[in-house]
């Protein structure tokens, strides 16, 4: 039996293959996961002096741990998971409403709309930082400030240009035979919505889960706009705050950086299946 590659060429057999094989899978593996082993163990190596870091440390301690502890940055955990679980739910929501309607509704002027949704995502944070602020200190309508506060770092992360796209794409591709079975079995329109077409995007929920999630964790430039004490840091600007900082050691600084980093990590690996087949659905529509 042939078994052939993603390239489409016959697997190689025998010893020397196996051997090329594991030496390929090492590689990958020390690229891809010996950064977060690293910084797992630096941040759990009882050392003050960055040069001598190293993988094979003698013991391991709770010391830096402590420190980072006494230096709040579990208070800057916490902003940060406030923050990217209020923002998340609001994406998800905005996202698959605004999706089904760009997606199954036909209404004039939807082609320019889908451009406007596209044409902010090629503007760099940098551009917006300016008008966003001037914004969030003085609401239209509502002429309230959200300087200051966590909903400021939550509401302008609500509506994402790149996870509208994916959901509208994506449920594009449901059949529509499927919403006029439900309608003449009597279901409404929110009916229809929340059982026929919102179950079948699990796959679409899956990577715009994970990359929402990355990018609303990641942030700096909103909450360096909208803090106004230290209390309200996430911690990706509480590790830049904390650089600057002298009495700090590299293991307070290595243990924050491996915090931020595992929320990202244990999110991928929770949503893996509904990401990677929300890829494949889009590989074999497209």
């Amino acid at each position: 039996m042939r078994n052939d590659t993603a390239l489409g060429l016959q697997e190689a057999r025998g010893p020397w293959a196996r051997l090329l094989r594991f030496v390929l899978y090492t590689v990958l593996f020390a690229v891809f996961a010996g950064p977060l082993l690293a910084l797992m163990i630096g941040a759990f190596t009882p050392t003050v002096d960055p040069t001598q870091f190293t993988l094979f440390p003698d013991r391991l301690s709770l010391d830096n741990l402590e420190r980072a502890i006494d230096r709040n940055v579990l208070d800057y955990l916490l902003n940060s998971f406030l923050v990217v679980g209020g923002g998340l739910a609001l994406q998800v929501l905005v996202s698959v409403f605004a999706g089904y309607a760009l997606a199954r509704k036909r209404f004039r002027g939807s082609a320019v709309v889908l451009v406007l949704i596209l044409a902010t995502m090629m503007l760099p944070e940098e551009v917006l930082a300016v008008p966003l602020s001037v914004l969030l200190a003085d609401l239209p309508v509502l002429h309230i400030s959200l300087v200051g506060s966590l909903a400021g770092m939550i509401v302008p992360v609500a509506a994402w240009g790149f996870s509208i796209l994916v959901m509208t794409e994506f449920m594009k591709e449901i059949p529509t035979e499927l919403e006029e079975s439900a309608r003449l079995d009597g279901a409404g329109e929110f009916r229809v919505f929340w059982q026929v077409v919102l179950p079948l995007c699990r796959p679409a929920l899956g990577v715009i889960g994970i990359f929402g999630f990355t990018m609303i964790w990641d942030q700096y430039m909103l909450p360096l706009l909208v803090a106004t004490d230290p209390a309200q840091y996430t911690l990706p600007l509480a590790l830049r705050s904390l650089r600057s900082d002298d009495q700090v050691g590299i293991g307070v600084l290595l243990v924050g950086a491996f915090l931020a980093m595992l929320p990202s990590v244990l999110a991928f690996l929770a949503l893996q299946r509904s990401f990677i087949r929300g890829l494949t659905s889009g590989a074999v529509k497209g």
